[in-house]
This record gives C-alpha cells, structure tokens and sequence, in this order.
C-alpha cells in the first residue's frame, strides 16, 4: 500500500519481535480471547486450541515477519528515547539508543506511529521497603526463568489475570508454598478454554472457509456478551448471579466471602477460570486479605501486625496503563504533558492527539473496549490511519493534525457515556489513578468503534499543503454526502405510506 518511493522503518526495543508474548512467559499464560478472533483477519489459523499458548501465539507473530520480510525494516536493540516535531521541516527528529551498546543514533521521519500499545510498562506497588527485600524478586510481565521456586517460599502480590494464570502452574509441585496476597477480588468466569480434536482440525484444513465462519461467529457471540454484561443491567444481574455460584462451588468454603467481589460484573476485566479455584483445595496455597503493612529484607508484614516470612516475591501488580512510556514532541508540548494537562490520556478516535502533526498511536486512550478481541480494534485503527495518512504518502500535503474543539468534544462524549457505564463502579487499571476518569475502555460495542473509524471526517483535521488540498476534499465530502442523502431520500420517497405526502413527511424521509 505504501508507494516505492517512501521508506518505513521500525524501532523494536528487544532483542526479537512478539511484544507482549515475548516478554510474557510466566507458567500459564495463555490468550483469554479464542484466538479464531486473535489472529489478524488476512492471517488466520487452524489452531490446535481454542485459546493459544503463549509460546504457540508468539510463534504465530514471528512467522508473520518473516513471511513478509518485515526483519528488512525492523531495526531490534533500538530504544526510542526522544522524538521531536519540526514545524519547519514538517517532520520529526528521533533520536534512539542501542540497547546493548548505548550508542545514540538520530534520524527523521514524516509520519510517526506508537505502536506499543497500552500493557507495556509493568506497575510496581508502592510498598513501603520494596527495595530492601533481600531474596529474589521480579514481576510477573518480567518473568526470571533462572529463579527455582522448588522449596521456596513465595509470596504473590495481586489476584488479577496474570496470577490467576501462573499462581495454580507453579502450585502444582507441593514444595512450593505460596502465600498470595489480595486486594479486591475479581469476578471469575467458569473455564472456556478446549483442545480441538484431530478430525475438527483436518476438517478445517479440507474447508477453508470454516476458520472465517468461526472468526465471525466469534465475533458475534463478543458482541451479544457486551449488550448482556457491560450495556444490560438485567442479564448483567443473571450472570453474576452464575458467577457467584460458580465460585461457592469450585473454591474452598472458608475463602467464600472472600472470593465473591462486591462491585458489578464488568467493572475490572472479567477473568476466565484457570483452575485457579480448583488450586486454592492445595494445602502449600494460602490467600492473605489482611493487607501488606510493609516489606522487609525477609519477608511481608501485614496489616494485622503479621510478619510472613518468604524467599521469593512475585509482583503480579498489572501495568502502568496511564502513563505514556515515549517522550513524543509535538509543537508545544510531550504526550504525557498533554495527558497531564486533560487529567488523564485521552485522544480523538484513540488515534490522533492535537498539536501533533503526522503522529499516530495503536489503542490509544479509550480504543479497549473490554469485551473484545483487542486485534479487532488494532486492525480497525490501521486502517483509519491508513486512510489519513494517504494524502501525505501521494505528496498532497506535509502534515495532518486532528482539531482541539473535535478532540474536546469527542472526549466529552465518551466521558459522558462512561460515566454511566459499569466501568464507573469500581477501582480499577481502566481508570486514570485507578479512581479518576476512565481512560482505557470504549463504551460502545466494536461495531460502533468500527463505524466511528470507518472514514475519516476531514473537517475534523487541519492540514499543511501548497494548493488548499482540504478544501477540495470538504467539497467532494459535502458532495458525496449529498448524493447519498438524494438517493436515501429517493428510496424513502418510494416506500413512503400515505402520510408521508405531507411536508412534514418530507423532511423526515430526508433526514
């Protein structure tokens, strides 16, 4: 798509390609999407389960690169550690570090695009002497392999998705006594995870079309699971109601009141059971809600005044989803000087920031949507930067950059609706501080975040170009649009009742 003359390069911090499934590899982790709608939509797969692996999905990406020879355009070992707009040259001055020899390099390109994602920077608690624990200690999205937890005693810090996952995996060897402390219980799900037999895949294999039907399929059943628990209170009530029981029935007796969250099913990310519950019945597992006082050089004090002595701690903490990890430029300020001054990310679209000409950014604030495949909404914002970017790839205009008054207005929408959400009912990563405004969910459906995306509306945008480029697009918008409202009004015309012979109904078919 992109024309010979213009060059794209990557920047990829490590060692190798794969992001978060490369440096997620604690026991367990798994996808917790069906992975016939967690692979991209031209590369799908006859996959062996229901729910990849995380070695199976990594391998997955890398075949991608080297399928399109991508490695050609990906420089590994380079950290971005500045990038600045020039309003002059109407490009951006980058400036990266060799990540094994620190050697600095500069370079310049016209369009920038941040494809980190959200889920990169892991969050370490703020606990009094966390620095001063003297056996090992590592996060969980930071795995440390060399570290044997035969014998040892561990401590796990958090009960969210990650612990859930690896927490009943490193359980299983009766030597390791783990002590996991919580904070807030979350809402488990009963398992949905399933081996796909032989004859299902050849099947597949036979019948191409199958992988698709099921893609959709899928898809589907994602969206009728947002209009039942993030958009219907009633449904919303039932499934909890199953929930509840599913976790009396499967977690020991004494940790029920415990176990059973008391905020609204949807609020914090709803987690799929991994036999988490069923791991709790092991004696060398212990869940402690009494609070972390402090950390010692030996172990965690509780709030009760009781020192649990430990050889090893695993921070299972999440990640700092609120805070942007790259120093971006743009004409007057940094990204996160802009998420600082909005009390909180936000962005128009979850693509485009104000006063950043030419910069781009995959799920950006508000582009989750929390019931979905996170691939989905991935693809839907490639292409709406694709389309954006068009104009400066056919050497039409320099830059681009979104409208402050649409980027304010659009905000004031979503926070209007989110407000009313279910997101709004709990303490959790999707909001700004944990308690602030809500920074990481959409409060729509996909297909609405897909509608939204679908074109660009260039009255939205402020453009840099010789020969009133944005002008001339307007004018073929204003155009198009009022050839499609002709011919809305032709086909309502015809299907009119009776009563639409009046004026009245006039302007209502038109509208």
């Amino acid at each position: 798509m992109v024309d010979q003359a213009w060059w794209y390069f990557i920047f990829e911090k490590a060692h190798e390609v794969g992001g978060t499934w490369r440096d997620n590899i604690y026991p367990g982790c798994s996808s917790d999407v069906p992975m016939a709608f967690f692979t991209l939509s031209t590369e799908l797969r006859n996959w062996k389960e229901s729910h990849g692996s995380q070695q199976d999905i990594y391998e997955y990406w890398v075949s991608l690169v080297k399928k399109y020879s991508l490695y050609d355009h990906i420089i590994l070992n380079r950290k971005v550690t500045l990038a600045k707009w020039d309003d002059v040259a109407q490009e951006y001055d980058i400036l990266t570090e060799d990540t094994v020899t620190g050697e600095q390099s500069r370079s310049t390109a016209d369009i920038l695009i941040s494809a980190i994602g959200v889920l990169e920077t892991p969050r370490l608690p703020t606990i009094p002497g966390l620095d001063g624990f003297k056996g090992e200690m590592f996060h969980s999205a930071r795995w440390n392999p060399d570290v044997d937890l035969r014998g040892k005693r561990v401590g796990v810090v958090g009960n969210a998705a990650s612990a859930t996952q690896f927490v009943p995996c490193i359980t299983e060897d009766p030597t390791v006594q783990v002590v996991q402390f919580c904070r807030t219980p979350n809402w488990l799900l009963p398992p949905i995870r399933k081996d796909y037999s032989l004859l299902r895949r050849r099947l597949f294999d036979l019948i191409p079309v199958l992988k698709r039907l099921l893609r959709w399929t899928v898809y589907f059943r994602f969206e009728m699971m947002y209009f039942g628990t993030f958009a219907n209170g009633f449904i919303r009530n039932q499934l909890t109601k199953m929930a509840t029981r599913y976790i009396k029935a499967n977690a020991p007796e004494k940790y029920h009141d415990r176990l059973i969250p008391t905020f609204p099913l949807g609020c914090k990310r709803v987690i799929f059971d991994t036999n988490y519950l069923e791991a709790l019945h092991r004696s060398n597992l212990k869940i402690n809600y009494d609070g972390i006082a402090t950390i010692s050089d030996t172990g965690i004090l509780t709030q009760k005044e009781e020192h649990i002595p430990l050889d090893v701690l695993i921070l299972a903490t999440g990640f700092a989803a609120d805070v942007f990890p790259l120093s971006i430029y743009g004409k007057s300020k940094s990204i996160q000087q802009y998420f600082d001054e909005k009390k909180g990310p936000q962005a128009y679209l979850g693509t485009v920031f104000p006063g950043f000409p030419n910069f781009f950014t995959i799920l950006g604030p508000n582009a989750g949507t929390g019931h979905t495949s996170v691939l989905f909404t991935n693809e839907v914002q490639i292409n709406y930067i694709l389309q954006v970017i068009q104009p400066i790839l056919d050497n039409q205009i320099s830059s681009v950059e979104v409208d402050v008054g649409a980027t304010d207005a659009y905000n004031e929408e979503l926070q209007s609706r989110l407000e009313k959400s279910v997101f709004a009912h709990c303490v959790s990563w999707y909001r700004f501080g944990g308690k602030g405004k809500i920074t990481n969910a959409f409060p729509a459906a996909a297909s609405v975040f897909w509608l939204w995306l679908r074109k660009p509306n260039w009255r939205h945008y402020n453009v840099v170009s010789p020969d009133r480029w944005l002008e001339k697009r307007l004018l073929r918008q204003r155009r198009q649009r009022f050839f499609w409202t002709l011919a809305l009004g032709d086909v309502m015309v015809a299907l009119r009742p009776p009563w639409r012979n009046s004026v009245l109904g006039w302007c209502i078919a038109f509208r």
